[in-house]
């Protein structure tokens, strides 16, 4: 099983690929790195669940309904009756708006992570968001992922930079450290050279020796997995993209249910991975949503 952990904000965008100005209809859904992956986890065949804390009010009503529709267990995550659910907005093509501050999964604290627990879990995946969200936060993924490691479960990590939040060298070397101490990381190779001046997937390699698995994306090119002295690459799928948030989270998902079919097989196949993730973005890059449009359940 996949655990998942992070915030998951309400998600508001317009239902044509169309200024947000001008739009006109617009969807209200669930939106996270984390519980995104999860759902395409879940989607995949695989048993996925997030964990996080929501605002006790209509739209934490909602995102729990989304998401367990998606078939994500969700039944671990808290309702915050002090803090509300966190809110963005999409502008397809020129950016995203974040209205989260003070919001309730701002409040997960290291308590919260020793409450988490892990039977079943193979993976836990989490991302450099939560990082940044608060110190009360940082402080929860931090040992949510040293309980994972003593637990024996493989930590996936996503650098997931957002600009809006802090600035790169900040994050560049708080995320480092974080990504050396992971399993299995993915990072965009434009994003790792923004936070850490490394210009190709060779050198974030070099950066990163001791990560037993790391994926670097190199957008619309494709793909670089590093295991061991072994790199593979994959190119990506050729599409028309209307919009490109959300679709790392796709590529992670569709990467770790490989992955999953892997432990459960009892082999590695690291081609399968990377062409399952390219598989997974492709669906993601042709809508406005973060989520496939054909899975969604009303």
């Amino acid at each position: 099983m996949l655990l998942a952990a992070g915030e998951t904000m309400a998600m508001v965008a317009p239902r044509a690929a169309e200024r947000l100005h001008a739009a006109d209809a617009f969807r209200v859904d669930a939106g996270g790195a984390e519980s995104n992956v999860a759902g395409h986890v879940a989607a995949l065949g695989h048993p996925a669940a997030w964990f996080s804390r929501l605002g006790a009010d209509p739209l934490g009503d909602r995102i729990l309904h989304r998401l367990a529709a998606r078939g994500i267990d969700v039944s671990k995550v808290v309702r915050d009756a002090a803090h509300p659910t966190g809110l963005y907005v999409k502008d397809p093509g020129h950016g995203v708006h974040y209205y989260r501050s003070g919001s309730a999964a701002s409040f997960l604290s290291a308590a919260d992570a020793d409450a988490v627990e892990f039977d079943g879990v193979g993976v836990l995946h989490v991302s450099g968001i939560t990082a940044i969200i608060s110190p009360s936060a940082a402080e929860f993924l931090d040992r949510l992922m040293l309980r994972a490691r003593e637990a024996g479960v493989l930590v996936s990590f996503d650098v997931n930079h957002r600009p809006t939040l802090w600035d790169a060298e900040t994050a560049g070397a708080v995320l480092e450290p974080i990504a050396a101490h992971s399993d299995l990381v993915f990072v965009g190779r434009d994003e790792a050279e923004r936070l850490w001046g490394t210009a190709t997937p060779a050198e974030v390699r070099a950066l990163l020796p001791d990560v037993g698995e790391l994926v670097v994306k190199d957008g619309a090119h494709g793909a670089t997995t590093f295991a061991g002295h072994d790199a593979v690459f994959e190119p990506a799928l050729r599409i028309e993209v209307v919009e490109e948030v959300g679709a790392g989270d796709a590529f992670a998902g569709g990467y770790l249910a490989a992955l999953l079919d892997d432990l459960s097989e009892g082999h590695s196949s690291i081609d399968r991975r990377l062409r399952a993730g390219h598989a997974r973005a492709a669906l993601v890059l042709a809508t406005t949503s973060d989520w496939v449009e054909e899975e969604e359940q009303e």
